[in-house]
């Protein structure tokens, strides 16, 4: 990309690959433009980017508020580019600590609203409470599922967040999947990407698409959730501990959220069975989704935890992203994926 190419995207695009950092287009063209020319003033931008004076000085004004120039000490009244590893580096470790810090408060209130409704419940005399049941052990969710597939009329909606099934996890489904499928009940489910490295789960995936179901994978999932001919819906009381039970929904209102969910996530999701894709910069949808949630601030076990992957291969996924971004740490890392539009 020349110079003058930057400075047409300055004009012609509306945000900056850095918006995130705070940075407009503008300002981000000017930074490139004086890392790549430190001797250029104004009036070099100004003439480069083809834009007025004025808006050349509120380009300096918000990256000196964002510490990415400074003056320079051999021509006083001149403005120099602070280098990338230094300047952004310290943007982003403020972001990724906001980011940390926002997580974190999303975890206290999610534990919260799950004291809010057993609390809630504790006070009822009957499990049932109109149009939520709740099915306290594991056991009473198994039976259940099964009472549903045999009550299914068309269709079943399935997302699955397991990074592999067990031998008998799946003998169990394959009982309900081959009832219900034999009589044209349509089976949707989405698993993570990470059980394509599970020959087992993939012999199940095989044997189901040749009944007429369908399974598609994507990086992470939010719980498991199971929706029965749009009416009726499963989902866990608390997504991390399965052993709590889970929610029997019959709301409208719910149903009609969680089908929305599902169709948004099978659409941009990966049938099973087919080889994996590639972006624009290369990166597999995991890939990428491992860069967020690291750049997150979650430590590599978390991280894992949501990819259904484990530790090692968190790492080994990690140390392949640092080669192809020629980065000596973590930290450096960040600021290339930064620059390359990886993140």
């Amino acid at each position: 990309m020349t110079a003058t190419s930057i400075g047409k995207s300055a004009k012609d695009e509306a945000h900056s690959t850095l918006d995130c950092l705070g940075m407009n287009k503008l300002a981000e063209s000017m930074y490139q433009l004086l890392l790549r020319h430190p001797q250029w003033g104004p009036h070099e931008l100004t003439t480069e980017l083809g834009v007025p004076e004025e808006e050349i000085r509120d380009g300096y004004a918000e990256l000196s508020k964002l510490a990415l120039v400074w003056p320079c000490r051999e021509e006083p009244g001149r403005m120099v580019a602070v280098q990338p590893n230094l300047g952004l580096g310290v943007l982003i470790s403020e972001r990724q600590a906001k980011l940390l810090k926002d997580q974190q408060e999303l975890e206290i209130a999610r534990a919260a609203m799950t004291e809010l409704m057993r609390d809630h419940e504790a006070g009822r005399s009957s499990r049932e409470t109109g149009e939520i049941e709740y099915m306290r052990s594991l056991n009473s969710t198994r039976t259940y599922i099964a009472e549903l597939a045999n009550e299914v009329k068309s269709e079943i909606l399935a997302l699955i967040p397991r990074a592999a099934l067990s031998p008998e996890s799946m003998e169990a489904s394959k009982r309900l999947d081959q009832d219900v499928l034999s009589r044209g009940v349509s089976v949707r489910t989405i698993y993570l990407d990470s059980v394509r490295n599970h020959p087992t789960t993939q012999q199940y995936a095989a044997w189901l698409t040749g009944l007429g179901g369908e399974i598609r994978t994507v990086p992470t999932l939010p719980m498991r959730i199971i929706v029965t001919d749009r009416k009726t819906a499963i989902l866990p009381i608390d997504p991390k501990d399965s052993s709590q039970g889970a929610l029997l929904v019959r709301e409208t209102s719910m149903i009609a959220a969680l089908v929305a969910l599902f169709e948004r996530l099978w659409d941009s999701a990966l049938p099973l069975g087919t080889a994996g894709r590639r972006d624009g910069k290369g990166l597999t949808p995991q890939e990428r989704e491992l860069l967020r949630i690291l750049g997150s601030g979650l430590t590599d076990e978390a991280a894992g935890k949501r990819l259904g992957l484990s530790l090692r291969s968190v790492r080994r996924i990690m140390a392949d992203l640092m080669t192809r971004l020629e980065a000596r740490s973590r930290f450096e890392a960040g600021v290339r994926a930064m620059e390359y539009g990886w993140l």
